[in-house]
């Protein structure tokens, strides 16, 4: 198979070497780039071609979050992983609401950042059950009152938890294609347009409880 082609944006030579060594340990990544902050990463994108971006948070220049932010407005689909040593709530919702496809501390396993990556260029957003549960610790206000069905909230349920359309289909019992425009429904409801988006949004309003 053809390896997917990574762009590390990290400040720190000793960071970008490190994920390197790790990455070359197995042939599904081939490092195309290296970026020291978000502005290097965005001029580099054209140039190489990557198919996932490794992004760090807090760089000079240009912050991850802001090289996020501007990426998504130019509806790139180039899916972004943050990876960081910021341990923050905040930081982490504001990441991915932004359109990260995922959310990394440094310290994660080998086998974690590969199944990150992989998820990320299949246009899948990896969310462990740590993760969700501190977004909704993170949003202490009062939850709006539900704007969703009941079934539209069950299949949102089991989107969160990495079920396909078709997956959801033959557990609730009903067509795919009817799957597909409770999804749209929700989608217009909810304002957004993407799975991700959709169950972020519904975790901080308080629609949906993983």
């Amino acid at each position: 198979m053809t390896p997917y082609k990574v762009l590390i944006v990290d400040d720190h030579f000793v960071v970008r070497e490190g994920l390197k060594l790790i990455l070359e340990t197995s042939e599904k990544f081939q490092i195309v780039g290296e970026a020291q902050n978000g502005q290097e990463a965005i001029n580099l994108i054209d140039e190489v071609l990557p198919d996932v971006i490794l992004m760090d948070l807090n760089m000079p220049v240009m912050s991850g979050l802001e090289a996020i932010k501007i990426l998504k407005s130019k509806n790139c689909p180039i899916p972004v992983i943050i990876l960081t040593t910021y341990n923050e709530d905040e930081m982490m919702i504001t990441g991915l609401a932004s359109g990260a496809k995922g959310y990394l501390l440094k310290d994660t396993s080998r086998d974690n950042l590969f199944r990150h990556i992989e998820s990320a260029v299949r246009g899948e957003t990896l969310l462990s059950t740590d993760v969700m549960a501190r977004v909704l610790s993170a949003r202490e206000s009062q939850p709006e009152e539900p704007l969703l069905t009941e079934k539209e909230v069950y299949i949102l349920q089991c989107v969160a938890r990495g079920f396909k359309s078709k997956e959801i289909a033959i557990d609730v019992g009903i067509s795919e294609r009817t799957v597909k425009a409770h999804l749209t429904n929700i989608y217009n409801k909810l304002g957004v347009d993407s799975r991700s988006l959709a169950v972020f949004t519904a975790l901080e309003r308080g629609i949906l409880h993983i």
